[in-house]
């Protein structure tokens, strides 16, 4: 019960906070560091180890994207087919920053005060958001420079603590896009950067010494795309909303208390 709790626990953050301007990445950081700090659980521990279950939420995630954006996914098939290359130059910036990185600084993405400084980073930039004017840009006729700025951004959320769609929503806007298509080209740019995430952290499922996860485990795993899927469908949806209504600043109020209580715990030992 204590897996399936943490489990849980960890779903839910990733379903909110994938979608919401708060980072995934750095409320798992600090969430995966206090749950260790409570409760020692050793199958969690072992699917935490490996990238398993990392793969598995952002799979969900990635499901509710699609459910959301089907339209638009389809339109770019058809009458949206320019926006394809666009997506390809704004994926550039964070598969090669993304893959430098995870190969040779993997420990950074793991890191408590890092994750933890980078949310008032990110209150910051959210700030930032609320204050600019009305742009008035659609995401179909975005430049080839403006698609790589916004991938640039994306690039930086590689960092834990960084939101991922917080900071490309602030890239899209600074690039003249109005409100909605900032947030419809960010979760497009996230389709091919939560795949290629996906694609480096499988190492683990693609080892054939790992083997298939044992049925408790593999039921957790299970559990945990189910809930991250129908949470992101949720988050998503208030995203959108709040976009629209220019409310996303609000979430930097968030970001900041989580971001130096993360760093007093840190500093008082009690998170690691």
């Amino acid at each position: 019960m204590a897996d399936l709790l943490n489990v849980l626990i960890l779903a839910i953050v990733q379903g909110i906070a994938e979608f919401l301007p708060i980072s995934s990445s750095g409320h798992l950081v600090l969430l995966g560091s206090l749950l260790q700090t409570i409760n020692e659980s050793p199958a969690l521990q072992e699917l935490g180890e490996s990238a398993t279950l990392e793969i598995i939420l952002h799979a969900g995630t990635l499901g509710s994207i699609l459910v959301i954006y089907w339209r638009h996914i389809l339109n770019l098939l058809s009458r949206d087919k320019a926006v394809i290359p666009l997506l390809i130059v704004g994926t550039i910036p964070a598969a090669v920053i993304g893959v430098g990185i995870k190969l040779a600084f993997e420990s950074v993405l793991k890191s408590t005060p890092l994750a933890a400084a980078m949310l008032l980073v990110t209150g910051t930039m959210l700030i930032v958001l609320g204050r600019l004017k009305p742009r008035s840009g659609d995401y179909q006729q975005l430049s080839w420079k403006g698609a790589l700025a916004v991938g640039t951004f994306q690039a930086f959320a590689i960092l834990p603590g960084i939101s991922r769609s917080g900071s490309t929503i602030l890239g899209g806007r600074l690039m003249g896009l109005k409100n909605e298509d900032s947030v419809t080209f960010s979760f497009l740019l996230a389709i091919p950067a939560i795949l290629g995430a996906t694609v480096l952290t499988a190492k683990d499922l693609l080892d054939p010494e790992s083997g298939s996860p044992p049925d408790n485990q593999a039921m957790l795993l299970i559990v945990g795309a189910v809930v991250s899927f129908v949470v992101g469908i949720v988050a998503l949806k208030w995203l959108i909303g709040w976009s629209r209504l220019d409310r996303l600043h609000w979430f930097a109020w968030w970001c900041y208390p989580v971001g130096v209580a993360a760093l007093g715990l840190w500093a008082a030992g009690v998170i690691a």
